[in-house]
């Protein structure tokens, strides 16, 4: 880089004094500053532009980094799902009770259900409801404020606003 000490901004100055004369002196120097600040500024948007793109470039990879581990990671996850799946389905294979599911017809899965509903037909109305009714049996429920106002001794009035009257 150029150095540039103290004695050779002196030397430029007073050759661009005799060359420029005093009195454009020191409008070419607001313009040279201008024009030096312009530069920086150029200068300083080409850096982050650059810095930009390298941290954008360094996204991208960290993006195609991801996304190969979330599918390495999703490949993984299906196959142990379909291993999974697989093992499944030989172990139900090998049951004895499959076997007579895809080999039963119809009509054996019809009369199957036929006698469920008997069965259950039966568990639930084999006792009368006369003989529930009598044997002590609740069909009715009611809360505990209503029970308590329709079993009250007589003695006590209705309209005591105190529990213990």
């Amino acid at each position: 880089m150029i150095d540039i000490g103290l004695t050779k901004l002196a030397v430029i100055g007073v050759v661009a004094l005799v060359v420029i004369g005093p009195e454009k002196l020191p409008t070419v120097a607001r313009m040279a500053g201008s024009l030096f600040g312009r530069a920086q500024r150029y200068i300083n948007e080409v850096k982050s532009e650059v810095s930009r793109e390298i941290e954008i470039e360094e996204l991208r990879k960290m993006q195609k980094d991801v996304q190969e581990a979330a599918s390495g990671f999703e490949s993984s996850v299906t196959q142990t799902i379909a291993d999974t799946r697989d093992s499944l389905h030989s172990a139900w294979d090998d049951t004895p009770s499959a076997t007579y599911v895809r080999t039963g017809t119809t009509e054996q899965l019809a009369i199957k259900a036929k006698n469920f509903r008997k069965k259950k037909l039966a568990k639930n109305s084999a006792v009368p409801g006369w003989y529930k009714n009598q044997s002590g049996r609740r069909v009715r429920v009611i809360s505990g404020a209503a029970r308590v106002s329709k079993y009250r001794p007589a003695s006590t009035p209705k309209n005591s606003g105190s529990f213990y009257a």
